[in-house]
């Protein structure tokens, strides 16, 4: 892109013209921060100012941000949102912001992403003033944009300088598919052991096969149903390699980790899902029960297993033979030949 999408060959403002674009999903993830002093960030933490809510009303005032882009920026088209979160973390001295957003449509999302950064952070200031009038907000900047015919984006990739050994190709399939320095998120999806009333038995096995296949993976989060969306959002957002969930996948009432999965996917794989029942149900028949997904959000690897040591056993059974060559596709990777015996032979 060397020219202003914006200025027409006069050089005139003008909305661009979007109806020949294909409709795909498309995310945008932003973030900024209201610096401001550790006593204002203990407040805001334990909800200790006058005006309380903080967080909850900054989220809303964010997501009505989003929602109302099109008549703040003179120039953005009106674009339907499928979903806005804002997430909030805390340093010693500011708030970070951070909004995820996402549609299907004609034309990207990047500036109602940045416009639920501002709001909320301005929402922020608002809530803060009273005890501290010189709270700062700024560093408001696109993180991250998948969708669209130039598909991902990353602010930290490209910033990077290109050098000849980051753009060299690796020398053998091997080299391209070794997952070196790649982390992985194992989240444990269960109401009890959220609540320290049951052992978490799952997390550490999925945990250990990763280590083992050299990722670098960090103990089992593990959160209650309740909390699963949020946590499946937010471990996204980290960009990992690959994801991993436990639990959560029946048709319990309470278990929602397959929407919370669909709700970040941008490709499903549900080949990958349904090899998992399929290996599951040559041990028990009500594997065929799991409702569990597969895909790919980003460039992260998303699979869901089940919440029984056997379920996960069978699954990553089948990841073993699968997870390499899936790494190696989304980096760049050229399609694995099919062994001689299963060509078709000619005519």
């Amino acid at each position: 892109m060397t020219s202003l999408t914006h200025l027409d060959d006069d050089g005139r403002a003008r909305m661009v013209d979007v109806g020949a674009k294909p409709v795909t999903r498309r995310v945008a993830i932003a973030e900024g921060r209201l610096d401001t002093t550790p006593e204002v960030v203990g407040l805001v933490r334990s909800d200790g100012l006058k005006k309380a809510d903080v967080l909850p009303t900054a989220r809303v005032a964010g997501i009505s941000g989003a929602k109302r882009t099109s008549e703040l920026i003179p120039l953005a088209h009106i674009v339907p949102l499928d979903a806005v979160s804002i997430d909030f973390g805390f340093e010693e001295a500011a708030v970070t912001i951070r909004a995820t957003v996402s549609t299907t449509a004609r034309t990207g999302i990047e500036m109602e992403a940045l416009t639920a950064v501002a709001i909320a952070g301005l929402t922020l200031h608002d809530m803060v003033k009273a005890v501290d009038p010189a709270a700062r907000l700024g560093g408001i900047r696109l993180v991250e944009k998948r969708g669209g015919k130039r598909g991902i984006w990353r602010a930290d990739a490209a910033a990077e300088p290109e050098t000849e050994t980051e753009t060299a190709a690796p020398t053998d399939a091997s080299a391209a598919a070794s997952p070196a320095g790649r982390t992985a998120i194992v989240l444990v999806v269960s109401t009890r052991a959220a609540a320290g009333a049951a052992d978490d038995t799952t997390g550490p096995v999925i945990a250990d096969w990763l280590r083992e296949r050299g990722f670098d993976t960090d103990e089992p989060v593990v959160v209650a149903d309740a909390d699963v969306a949020d946590a499946v959002r937010g471990a996204v957002a980290a960009s990992p390699a690959v994801l991993i969930t436990t639990g959560g996948t029946g048709v319990n009432p309470t278990d929602r980790t397959p929407e919370a999965t669909l709700a970040v996917l941008d490709q499903e794989l549900p080949g990958v899902a349904e090899a998992i029942r399929a290996a599951g149900r040559a041990a028990t028949p009500t594997a065929a029960l799991s409702r569990a997904r597969a895909g790919i959000a980003g460039r992260t690897v998303v699979v869901n297993l089940p919440g029984s040591r056997g379920g996960v056993a069978d699954g990553l059974g089948v990841l073993g033979d699968l997870l390499p060559h899936l790494l190696d596709q989304l980096a760049g990777g050229d399609h694995a030949p099919r062994p001689a015996h299963s060509e078709v032979p000619d005519a």
